[in-house]
């Protein structure tokens, strides 16, 4: 068999296929989570405990001549990026805990007589 024929069947295999969709979907729910954490979750949050842009909280470890030679901890665009993760962590164990419930249904017995 030849290596072209060996790489056709095996790119069009289901899982594959479902694979590649399951990415491109991945990559457009983390854009619609980091849209929403950025810009509806952070600044209220920001802006109830006295307008903080948690994208500037920093602690400066060595001031360097400009921006780009200051050495700092960036734990404020930490603190995003865990409220990030934690959303998509929940929105799939949702996911995952619906999937389980409909194919308990799925496999329900039939009643015997």
């Amino acid at each position: 068999m030849s290596i072209l024929k060996e790489f056709q069947e095996f790119a069009v295999k289901g899982n594959v296929i479902d694979l590649a969709v399951g990415i491109v979907i991945g990559v457009a729910f983390g854009k619609v989570v980091n849209s929403l954490v950025n810009d509806v979750i952070m600044p209220p949050i920001g802006l109830l405990i006295g307008g903080v842009d948690f994208k500037a909280l920093a602690l400066v470890l060595k001031r360097g001549p400009d921006e780009a030679t200051t050495v700092a901890l960036r734990y404020g665009n930490f603190i995003q990026v865990v409220v990030e993760f934690l959303i998509v962590a929940w929105a799939i164990f949702l996911m995952v805990k619906v999937i389980n419930r409909l194919r308990r249904m799925g496999e329900k017995p039939t009643p015997t007589a």
